[in-house]
């Protein structure tokens, strides 16, 4: 073996098995012990036994402890091909991705690869499939996911105005007429239409078939009035055949109910009629609080709809109103039950001020 190859003398075979005890290498303490039997003069074709490998194998590990000592043993993972995108095409396809197309420039409304790729191809002169370019934004921080709804008419000032000036003054104020130590809630209040003619939904199905659900075009429908405290974890609804004034009132009338002895709640409403109207008559432990117009996403009551809806209410069809009614009253009861679900979903940075004056 010795004749066959020639091994660096500065290690001892006892050097060698105590480095094997210590190291987390599985790989590299085998190829330390296959050394070890060289040192001890065993035969070459026993050494690369007890290193779990051929002769050939043994004398490739012998050259790279030659050159990197005991280093040398372990596996180094290989680099792959060269990227077909340099760093800055990289970082330029993040930007791309980011501000997204311009529908009259480009002439589509969303990003697709089929799409990615024909932009790379011009710019860069690079022909990536499909698959590798959805790789590549997955590795960039990207994922297929649905966007949420913005109204047109939205103003982001508007938004960051209530969060940071808005809704704290009218909590002070609001605490101001109350009694020291008086807890405060907060509660985000909307209403859902629920009907016959219901909407479908993603669900997990086996790639590349397309699963069915039964869609009904009737029109037979109730309101789920809802409202969530998320401190609390707690809610209160009613359903309605309408949505005005006099269903609002008897929601009001439910929240009341619902508020903890003693305390007073700030129920966070949208500008909706019946939510501003001088008609309704608010109960006295509650202050309603309005969002600014089109910021629908300031109302953490559209995630419980959207959490109903997927999880309980789509994906059905209802005989009756009566299973309407029965269908929504089933769903609230199990986002009660569901310790926890609604200060999950529903529980907002901004809205979580102290608890009490």
């Amino acid at each position: 073996m010795s004749a066959a190859i020639r091994i660096r003398q500065d290690f001892e075979a006892a050097t060698l098995r105590r480095l094997a005890t210590t190291v987390k290498d599985a790989g590299q303490a085998r190829r330390l012990l296959a050394l070890a039997a060289v040192y001890d003069g065993t035969d070459r074709e026993e050494a690369a036994r007890i290193g779990g490998m051929d002769r050939q194998t043994l004398r490739d590990w012998v050259h790279r402890f030659n050159h990197c000592g005991a280093d040398g043993l372990i596996n180094v993972k290989s680099p792959g091909r060269r990227p077909k995108l340099s760093k800055e095409q990289m970082e330029e396809l993040r930007r791309l991705v980011e501000a997204g197309p311009d529908p009259e420039k480009d002439g589509f409304a969303r990003w697709r690869c089929v799409d990615l790729k024909r932009v790379l191809s011009a710019r860069f002169a690079v022909d990536l499939s499909e698959v590798s370019l959805g790789r590549i934004l997955k590795k960039l921080g990207f994922s297929h996911i649905s966007a949420r709804p913005r109204h047109p008419k939205q103003d982001p000032e508007a938004i960051a105005n209530f969060k940071k000036t808005v809704f704290p003054a009218r909590m002070l104020e609001t605490v101001s007429q109350l009694a020291l130590g008086t807890s405060i809630e907060v509660w985000f209040q909307d209403e859902m239409r629920v009907g016959q003619k219901n909407s479908l939904v993603y669900q997990w199905a086996k790639t590349g078939t397309r699963p069915r659900q039964p869609k009904d075009q009737r029109y037979a429908n109730a309101y789920l009035f809802g409202a969530v405290c998320p401190s609390r974890d707690t809610g209160a609804a009613i359903i309605m055949p309408y949505a005005n004034t006099a269903a609002m009132r008897k929601h009001l009338e439910e929240i009341s109910h619902a508020v903890a002895p003693g305390a007073h709640a700030m129920v966070i409403v949208d500008k909706a009629g019946w939510h501003t109207t001088a008609k309704l008559k608010v109960p006295k432990n509650l202050t309603m609080v309005p969002l600014p117009a089109a910021c629908p996403e300031l109302n953490a009551a559209e995630n419980v709809w959207q959490y109903l809806r997927q999880t309980y209410l789509s994906n059905r069809v209802f005989k009756s109103y009566n299973d309407i009614l029965d269908a929504c009253q089933e769903a609230w009861q199990k986002l009660l039950d569901e310790a926890g679900r609604i200060a999950s979903i529903a529980t907002r940075e901004w809205a979580t001020i102290g608890q009490t004056i």
